[in-house]
């Protein structure tokens, strides 16, 4: 998010007759060689659109990116080889895909500052500028409908598989770009019901 996007947070970002069903939001995952933002890569961009409460799976994408930075300690996370069989584009051509995919939706992830650095480090390093799409993180999102209470105990950080487990959400593809995705689509949806059970709740709300 941009510095102009963060000092706008307490604002009402969007027009109060859009409703957060008819927004298009692009929910968004990667897989990586490792959590280092400037030496490790982007293995593959999983990504899907979520409009009308419907999470659109044939309406996704999945890129795979060619590369020679491999790690294989973090393979045994997300499964992906280097030497698996499947048509890989550079990395440039993976961006311009994403990008075309993303148009002008409000992304949606879990732990977003993750996700979008790594995605703007590998658009820094192929000339192109900067995601400024706003976004909402699943992670922060889902503290907000939990209950403020001393005899709570709130964790900093709740993981794609707290939310999971929290929503009963299945995880057979978990450690997959697009079944993170999906994970935390159903987990943003999840998430709208029960903030909607406390208040009534708007696009410009989820910002705030």
């Amino acid at each position: 998010m941009s510095l102009l996007n963060f000092w706008k947070k307490e604002e009402n970002l969007f027009d109060e007759n859009i409703s957060i069903e008819e927004t298009r939001f692009v929910v968004l995952d990667t897989e990586t060689t490792g959590f280092d933002y400037e030496n490790d890569r982007i293995l593959c961009i999983g990504a899907l659109v979520l409009q009308n409460g419907v999470i659109s799976i044939q309406n996704s994408l999945e890129v795979y990116i060619e590369q020679d930075h491999y790690d294989k300690s973090t393979a045994q996370i997300h499964g992906i080889l280097k030497a698996f069989i499947i048509k890989r584009p550079s990395e440039l051509e993976a961006l311009e895909q994403f990008l075309a995919f993303l148009g002008d939706s409000i992304i949606i992830a879990h732990h977003t500052i993750f996700d979008l650095t790594m995605i703007n480090k590998a658009l820094e390093r192929n000339g192109l500028p900067q995601i400024e799409n706003h976004t909402l993180d699943t992670a922060f999102l889902y503290k907000k409908t939990l209950i403020k209470s001393h005899l709570f105990e709130r964790k900093d950080h709740y993981t794609l598989d707290d939310l999971a487990d929290k929503f009963d959400i299945s995880k057979k593809d978990r450690h997959t770009a697009l079944g993170d995705a999906y994970i935390t689509a159903i987990a943003f949806l999840k998430i709208i019901k029960k903030l909607r059970e406390k208040k009534e709740v708007n696009l410009n709300s989820l910002f705030k």
